[in-house]
């Protein structure tokens, strides 16, 4: 089994609230029925320009306090949001003849100090037996400590991967992989492997891409740094057209970095 993440900057234009990057989607899932039924997917997307307004609006990160009647409302809003974009991710998938099906993040995950300490797992494992394409997302959820919180499709990913061990995982990103340093700056030179050392050099120094509501390219390596022990990762372009093919044949189009 495959556990792909699609970056809220491929699905959609962070800088457009409630864009969607239709083009993009539909190559992915193009490229994935390529794949299935012989392997089995869990696909988990980001909030993109969905989500990530609206959590950002609210102070959804701050829990359940001060204004309470207006956090819970912001609380579903965001939700709501983000169930409008994993429906067209679905339908897209569906369109291709994929049996894409929606799982909501938040009716099956519990958090705690901004960690994953209970998942309902049950219904994924009967989804992947009996060949469906399980679509879950960052999405608001409630936490232990705090009331409310925001659960990122990257906290999502590290706990299934703990939990399926999978034989890969890739980050679909809006960049070629990771830098060493801003992507966007001059000189900038795509790291092709990582090792665990060189992970953790790169987070004592600036973030290789900025950081969002959610914790940006610096999460995404600290999460790395457990999901190593348990299948290889991959970081690529998800908007490039082939990665995702390349990848799945074994091929590294961007960043690996290999089980320890």
């Amino acid at each position: 089994m495959i556990i792909i993440k699609l970056g809220g900057s491929v699905i959609s234009d962070k800088n457009t609230p409630y864009s969607f990057n239709r083009e993009a989607v539909e190559v992915i899932a193009e490229e994935i029925a390529q794949f299935y039924p012989e392997e089995s997917f869990i696909l988990v997307h980001g909030g993109g320009s969905f989500g990530h307004p609206n959590a950002r609006e609210y102070k959804i990160r701050e829990g359940l306090m001060g204004d309470v009647k207006r956090k819970r409302i912001g609380f579903s809003k965001t939700h709501q949001a983000m169930l409008k974009l994993n429906s067209l991710i679905v339908e897209t998938f569906l369109e291709k003849g994929l049996p894409a099906y929606s799982v909501s993040s938040s009716s099956i995950f519990l958090i705690e100090k901004g960690e994953i300490v209970y998942g309902e797992l049950e219904v994924l494992r009967k989804l992947l037996e009996k060949d469906f394409i399980p679509v879950l997302f960052g999405d608001t959820a409630i936490a232990l400590d705090k009331g409310i919180d925001i659960l990122s499709g990257d906290q999502i990913v590290n706990y299934l991967a703990r939990m399926f061990k999978p034989s890969k995982v890739l980050f679909l990103m809006d960049v070629d992989g990771i830098y060493d340093r801003n992507p966007r700056e001059k000189g900038a030179r795509l790291i092709k492997e990582l090792t665990e050392e060189e992970i953790k050099h790169l987070l004592k120094s600036s973030e290789s891409a900025g950081i969002d509501v959610t914790g940006g390219i610096g999460n995404k390596l600290k999460k790395a740094l457990e999901i190593a022990h348990y299948t290889d990762i991959y970081f690529a372009n998800g908007i490039v057209k082939g990665n995702l093919i390349r990848i799945l044949k074994g091929e590294n189009p961007g960043t690996i970095i290999k089980r320890w």
